[in-house]
């Protein structure tokens, strides 16, 4: 194990992390609040950790697999640890586990939340939560790959695989670090995009600011108690249609802007993808038509609820929880099938549910034809095998933290469908889930030791995982 390497990057992390809190500084010195000391306090406690561990830099710059795991894990730890202080120092989230589960939930992307009244808290505190969406929508490590060489060679996919959802992580061209910046690129133009729209639409520009940020980053923490519903149909439908953009493959985007059009229309998970939220806003619509008594509206609603589910982003603009049992059914399916690899959503991913119906077809051929050979292929592409292994592995260990989380949490004596969604909406980083921790409720009902629960499930769904359960091997921290 590398540990200089790995320290090195934490110290990085915090010193990036200091400069991320400048701007809801800025925002408490507009607003002349008095919560920015603790943001600036923070700032000082990150800088005093940070510039230490970055002026020791590494002799071997050189890691693996491991090393690119273990980093990613500790960053995002760290990161949460140090970003729920200024919830701590202001007052507004007094108790520690509830300020991490806050700061956590935002860093993931996942929009789950233990405050009861958001509209009372300072624009700095507001701002912060959902800044922290966007930072960890495309993933800070990202980030610093964009703007650091911390590496030589070509492990610099070591970190990017750690951090990047989806069964596979490719480069869109041939250098890593570029690779990373042209990412960025597309989602700060996207952001950039969608605040324009907003503010077209007569939105104030700090709500268009925040409400972007948990837009871009599929999070979903409001600004408002009642979350997106009191805005205007037009915002609504901006944000309907920026969260299904965000959900996409940001590699059909680079393919657009390459001039390959034809190629991008053609990835088939974004079909995939699409043709799901469609079928979904179709069926829901009849469904639940006699709640809003006009084809438009229940569309409308529907449409933005699909959308907000399938890409874990859980804004809300009308209590589902109160629609047919078909229409929730068919929401918390939404919730495990998730939005595309390579985007800014949560959830298992398309591409890993069409990787396991291909390979159930194949299984079922191979039954009919036992002499036959038969490859999975997307995109006219072989699928390589270490991909489909490793998408069965994912499935498993998936349904083993679901089930063990969900038994850890129901000591809380919740009903089983609270206590199901609940686990739903962390491990899946989208927010809301049904009955108590329904679009109207939250999660501060669990008791600590739950919460605890909830944030391994975000950090664990976040990062697909298996960087977090590399923490808890033996192996992992040997020295060979």
């Amino acid at each position: 194990m590398n540990y200089s390497i790995i320290s090195y990057i934490i110290g990085w992390i915090l010193n990036f992390e200091a400069l991320f809190m400048l701007l809801p500084c800025i925002v408490a010195m507009i607003y002349k609040e008095s919560s920015g000391w603790a943001f600036v306090l923070a700032m000082l406690l990150c800088l005093l950790i940070g510039i230490p561990l970055t002026q020791r830099k590494p002799k071997n710059k050189i890691f693996y697999t491991k090393e690119g795991f273990v980093t990613v894990a500790l960053s995002w730890i760290v990161l949460s640890i140090m970003g729920a202080l200024p919830f701590i120092f202001s007052g507004s989230i007094p108790n520690v586990i509830d300020a991490v589960f806050e700061t956590v939930s935002g860093f993931t992307t996942t929009g789950a939340s233990i405050l009861t009244e958001v509209e009372s808290l300072s624009h700095c505190i507001l701002f912060w939560r959902s800044f922290t969406h966007w930072i960890g929508g495309m993933g800070v490590l990202v980030f610093l790959l964009s703007l650091l060489p911390l590496t030589g060679g070509g492990y610099h996919m070591n970190l990017m695989k750690a951090e990047s959802p989806g069964p596979s992580v490719s480069k869109l061209v041939p250098k890593v670090q570029s690779t990373a910046k042209i990412l960025y690129g597309i989602y700060l133009a996207l952001t950039l995009l969608e605040i324009l729209f907003l503010l077209c639409g007569g939105m104030p520009v700090f709500d268009a600011l925040t409400t972007a940020f948990g837009t871009a980053g599929t999070g979903g923490f409001g600004i408002k108690n009642d979350s997106i519903a009191s805005y205007s149909t037009y915002i609504q439908v901006v944000v309907t249609v920026f969260m299904i953009l965000f959900g996409v493959n940001f590699s059909a985007y680079f393919l657009i802007i390459s001039g390959k059009l034809r190629q991008a229309l053609h990835i088939e998970e974004v079909r995939w993808y699409l043709a799901i939220i469609a079928i979904a806003i179709v069926t829901i619509t009849f469904n639940v038509y006699h709640i809003y008594g006009s084809i438009g509206e229940s569309l409308q609603q529907v449409a933005f609820q699909v959308a907000s589910i399938i890409t874990t982003t859980g804004f809300a603009t009308t209590d589902f929880n109160t629609w047919p049992e078909m229409s929730r059914t068919i929401l918390v399916i939404l919730m495990f099938v998730g939005a595309c690899a390579g985007s800014t959503g949560g959830g298992i991913k398309v591409s890993r549910f069409v990787i396991l119906m291909k390979t159930i077809q194949k299984e079922l051929r191979q039954f009919l034809h036992p002499r036959s050979i038969k490859k999975i292929k997307m995109d006219e592409k072989l699928v390589e095998h270490e991909v489909v292994r490793s998408t069965n592995v994912f499935m498993i260990a998936y349904v083993l933290v679901f089930a063990f989380s969900a038994l850890l949490i129901s000591f809380d004596n919740h009903d089983l469908i609270t206590n199901f969604t609940s686990v739903a909406a962390t491990l899946n980083n989208i927010g809301p889930g049904l009955e108590l921790v329904g679009p109207t409720q939250n999660f501060s009902i669990f008791s600590g030791g739950a919460k605890l629960i909830l944030i391994f499930d975000m950090l664990a769904g976040r990062l697909e995982l298996f960087p977090i359960l590399l923490l808890f091997t033996r192996d992992t921290w040997k020295k060979f």
